[in-house]
């Protein structure tokens, strides 16, 4: 039996947001340049990764913040910030803030669990016994009811401002981004919580390996677990890393082949003591590319793409690899920048 046509309407693209040791604000103003490019370019949305103790975007919000300028159009989104490190309340205001300031175009995606470097710097970010703190998605959920605009106190609780007394609650109230919220999904048990408690679900090109070393066979029970547990209306967002070398040169494109290379014995087997599961990055001419995407039993079920960025090239780079996706690759996969606009426009 033949698979379903690919039928996306969005795309996005998740962006590494590196840096320079020596010089951040080139290499984060580039960041925002490559966003105002995308914009340009018809993309629906622009995500940025959260990192600590790189020479990458460290604090989400403060970067979307800057992006809110410099876009007009296009969603922008964290994937993900690790709310390990996060007050769930300061973290709802700040990000709340940028919502405000984007006129409802942030999404936020998040993950819990212990955060990546905690031994190192567990100890800078909290006071007393942080390993016995709360890790979990409880944390999430906090992180959510704190968005909803509720008031603080009770029905009669009431604080002085220089405005007159007024009921409390986390300002400034962002109408609608209770609904933009994202779960990074990789296994069997987030999926089903995702589901279970209304977020939308990012997955991309790394999983775990449960009861399979698949990786697509790992992601469509994952994907089905999650709309059985009440994901089925919810956004899905898929990311494949993929690097089109249409119009590169032809050392650019001998570096991009040596960069699959050198990432291709993971791909063969689980990985670690938690079995996570890479797919294979897409790299080649685009028609390459679409026969390969073709065959990736998940495309078709979600209307919602996502090309991930990798972590190891440059800005002229990340340039060209947007134009040839934009350019070669979407449009085979049925979206249209009609459609963009047109969601941009209700």
């Amino acid at each position: 039996m033949s698979r379903p046509a690919p039928s996306i309407s969005h795309i996005g693209f998740l962006t590494p947001g590196n840096y320079p040791d020596e010089d951040p604000l080139t290499g984060l103003e580039q960041t925002l340049q490559l966003l105002e490019y995308g914009e340009e370019r018809g993309f629906g949305s622009a995500w940025v990764r959260q990192r600590h103790l790189e020479p990458g975007i460290s604090s989400a919000s403060a970067f979307l913040a800057a992006a809110t300028q410099r876009t007009r159009r296009m969603e922008l989104g964290t994937a993900v910030i690790p709310i390990g490190y996060e007050s769930p309340y300061r973290l709802a205001e700040d990000l709340a803030t940028v919502d405000v300031l984007s006129r409802g175009r942030l999404n936020i995606g998040l993950s819990a669990g212990r955060p990546l470097h905690a031994d190192l710097i567990g100890p800078l970010a909290f006071d007393g016994d942080w390993e016995s703190y709360d890790f979990s998605h409880q944390r999430v959920l906090r992180f959510a009811e704190n968005l909803k605009g509720t008031y603080v106190g009770n029905h009669d609780t009431l604080i002085k401002t220089p405005f007159g007394p007024q009921r409390p609650r986390l300002q400034p109230y962002a109408k609608g981004l209770i609904d933009r919220l994202w779960y990074g999904g990789g296994s069997l048990r987030s999926a089903e919580w995702a589901g279970r408690n209304g977020f939308n679900l990012l997955i991309g090109n790394v999983t775990t390996g449960e009861h399979t070393d698949d990786f697509f066979v790992a992601q469509s029970r994952q994907l089905e677990t999650y709309r059985a547990s009440g994901g089925d209306t919810r956004r899905v967002a898929l990311g494949r890393v993929i690097v089109p070398f249409d119009s590169a040169d032809a050392i650019t494109r001998k570096r991009y082949t040596d960069y699959a290379a050198g990432r291709h014995e993971r791909t063969l087997s689980p990985q670690g003591e938690r079995r996570t599961l890479f797919a294979r990055d897409l790299v080649g001419s685009s028609d390459e590319i679409l026969e390969r995407l073709r065959s990736d039993p998940i495309l078709s079920h979600v209307s919602e793409f996502r090309l991930e960025l990798p972590y190891e090239f440059h800005d002229e780079e990340y340039r060209q690899i947007i134009h040839d996706f934009v350019t070669s690759i979407a449009p085979e996969l049925g979206w249209k920048e009609a459609t963009v606009l047109q969601r941009s426009a209700s």
